[in-house]
């Protein structure tokens, strides 16, 4: 059996299994202890980073809230009647993403309407909700389109074969309001429906759609504005909600920052390993076959330890140099000899031993490395430990 990684390789990461975690799980005490494991097995360093998935640190919270909760804070902080009309601009087609969340913003409008405006032909995350080359067939690149008045074939996720605007309707009906769908890329294009409040329901983007919303009318917030306060709560509200079960959703996590460092202290108490911890999110890479973004949540880290604040990954163009100085003659202990040195210096991100190398957060690399290891469906390693590629200058 392994103990030790041989000194020729390099980066590595690898998927920890755990039992199940549950509301109440002491998660610092068994990552902790499947940290002593690695120490025996000679598999842990000092400078190695540990990163665990949001949803089991949310799910030991119990950081969970109701339909019935959100429904009744959309209603409160919105000023709606029963009766009243709510548009969501630019959710994404998600039915893990916003199924749920919308379930619970259209029970606070139960004897009203919620007209739901998708941008198309792709949402925020790449997700398909109208057939690109129809769009471009029959002209229509831009303007409002009615989900009504489109035809059902030309609807359907290539991946999924959902059509979403159909599925959101359904959401809403059974909520007991009545649904208008309708697609466009202009937020502003929601009014003409006249709501009397309206959520700008991207991730990213937000605070430009609300700014430009409240421009002309006041009565706007975002989904972060949602279950933001309170003893169920997280910083980011609904962004970075999941379906958890029927009737209910699981936010992002809370205090990930100090989760990141109690882990990190009681790793170090127990195996004198001095590691980094990072509590991830969705990856930030891009599905080159289907075009959907891994971009679900608000950020890719929801915590981390003081370690990896500020920190980038840039490195030197090792290709480029070799061709660079093989050209040049150069036999080959001494290109490695240069590319070593290049290695070890301070240098400049114009440089030309860095060109091409753009540097890179390095958190958004591990959670994107954990987020591809880990996956999203029953590999059963909520925990991932990378080696060396947090080394600077090994």
């Amino acid at each position: 059996m392994m103990r030790t990684l041989p000194d020729y390789v390099g980066s590595a990461a690898f998927g920890l299994k755990m039992g199940v975690f549950l509301p109440g799980s002491d998660l610092i005490g068994e990552v902790a202890s499947r940290a002593e494991d690695l120490a025996r097995d000679g598999l842990l360093d000092d400078g190695d980073v540990i990163c665990i998935t949001e949803s089991v640190v949310a799910r030991v919270q119990e950081n969970f809230v109701t339909t019935d909760e959100v429904a009744k804070e959309v209603a409160t902080k919105l000023d709606l009647k029963p009766t009243s009309t709510l548009g969501v601009v630019f959710p994404i087609a998600s039915r893990n993403r916003f199924s749920v969340a919308l379930e619970g913003l259209s029970q606070a409008v139960p004897q009203g309407r919620v007209i739901v405006q998708l941008s198309y032909p792709y949402d925020e995350v790449g997700n398909q909700v109208i057939d690109p080359a129809y769009v471009e067939a029959q002209g229509k690149s831009e303007g409002v389109l009615y989900h009504a008045d489109l035809p059902k074939d030309m609807l359907l996720h290539p991946v999924t074969k959902i059509d979403y605007g159909g599925y959101y309707a359904d959401v809403i009906r059974e909520a007991g309001a009545q649904p208008v769908i309708m697609y466009g890329n202009d937020p502003m294009a929601i009014l003409s429906e006249e709501p009397d409040g309206v959520i700008a329901a991207d991730i990213r983007t937000r605070e430009q759609t609300k700014a430009k919303i409240k421009g002309t009318f006041a009565n706007c917030i975002t989904l972060q504005d949602l279950c933001s306060n309170g003893p169920v709560a997280s910083q980011w509200g609904l962004l970075g909600s999941n379906m958890s079960s029927k009737g209910k959703l699981k936010l992002a996590p809370r205090d990930g920052n100090q989760i990141a460092q109690d882990v990190q202290d009681e790793i170090l108490r127990r195996t004198r390993r001095k590691v980094q911890v990072l509590i991830y999110g969705d990856g930030a890479y891009k599905d080159p076959g289907t075009g959907i973004y891994e971009l679900a949540d608000p950020v890719t880290s929801f915590g981390a330890t003081p370690g990896l604040d500020n920190c980038v990954r840039g490195g030197v163009k090792y290709k480029m140099l070799a061709d660079r100085l093989y050209a040049e003659g150069k036999p080959v202990q001494e290109i490695e000899a240069a590319i070593k040195e290049a290695k070890n210096r301070d240098l400049d991100a114009g440089s030309m031993e860095t060109e091409g190398t753009t540097p890179r957060r390095m958190t958004d690399i591990l959670a994107s490395l954990a987020d591809l290891v880990s996956g999203s469906s029953d590999a059963g390693t909520p925990v991932i430990l990378i080696k060396s590629i947090f080394r600077s200058k090994d």
